[in-house]
C-alpha cells in the first residue's frame, strides 16, 4: 500500500470547470469539452482555482488511473484554450486527386482513376479546411481531431498494389505538439 495520494492540477483564469458524478466539463475560448472520467477508488474535485486528484491507500492501479486522468484533463484543459491541429497532405502522381467538402463528408475524387468518389464523414466538433493540396483539421478535443485525420487518411488506402509506385493518397504530415 501507498501513502495517500493528491495530485493537482491548476486551472487558468480564463477556463471553467465543472465536476459532477465523473463527468467532467471544461469550458474555454475554443468550446467546451465533457468526458467521464470515474473510478469509485479515485475522487476528483475542484478546490480554490484547481483540480485535485486524491485516493485514499491506493494501489498500484489507483496510482496509474490518478495519473490517466491527470493526463485527460490537462489534454482537455489545452484544447479549450488553445485548441489542436492536425495538418494532411494529398500526393498524387498518377492521376489528379480533387479534395472537397460536400456538408459534412470530405470527397475524394479521381483516387488512382476510381469513377466512385471516396467519402469521409466528419464528426461534430472537427472542422476541416481544404486548401489546395494541404487539409487542415482543428478541434479542441485531442482525440477527435487525432480520429478524423486519421480517418481521412484510411480514406485513401491503397490495396493490391505496391505501395512504392503507388505512393498516391492523403497523408498525416503534422501532428500538434503535446
Amino acid at each position: 500500500m501507498l501513502p495517500d495520494i493528491n495530485q493537482t492540477i491548476k486551472i487558468p483564469e480564463n477556463v471553467t470547470v465543472e465536476i459532477a458524478n465523473g463527468l467532467v466539463k471544461i469550458k474555454g475560448k475554443n468550446g467546451e469539452i465533457e468526458r467521464t472520467l470515474s473510478d469509485r477508488n479515485v475522487k476528483i474535485a475542484v478546490e480554490e482555482g484547481s483540480i485535485v486528484l486524491s485516493s485514499k491507500k491506493p494501489t498500484k492501479r489507483e496510482k496509474r488511473m490518478i495519473g490517466t486522468f491527470k493526463a485527460h484533463i490537462k489534454n482537455m484543459i489545452k484544447g479549450v484554450e488553445e485548441g489542436y491541429t492536425y495538418k494532411l497532405k494529398v500526393a498524387s502522381s498518377h492521376f489528379p486527386i480533387t479534395v472537397n467538402l460536400e456538408g459534412r463528408d470530405l470527397v475524394v475524387k479521381n483516387f488512382l482513376g476510381e469513377k466512385i468518389p471516396r467519402r469521409c464523414k466528419i464528426p461534430e466538433g472537427v472542422n476541416v479546411k481544404v486548401d489546395g493540396s494541404i487539409i487542415t483539421v482543428e478541434s479542441p478535443d485531442i482525440e477527435k481531431a487525432g480520429k478524423t485525420a486519421s480517418l481521412i487518411e484510411l480514406t485513401t488506402r491503397i490495396t493490391k498494389r505496391d505501395r512504392r509506385v503507388f505512393q498516391d493518397g492523403v497523408y498525416i504530415t503534422q501532428k500538434p505538439e503535446r
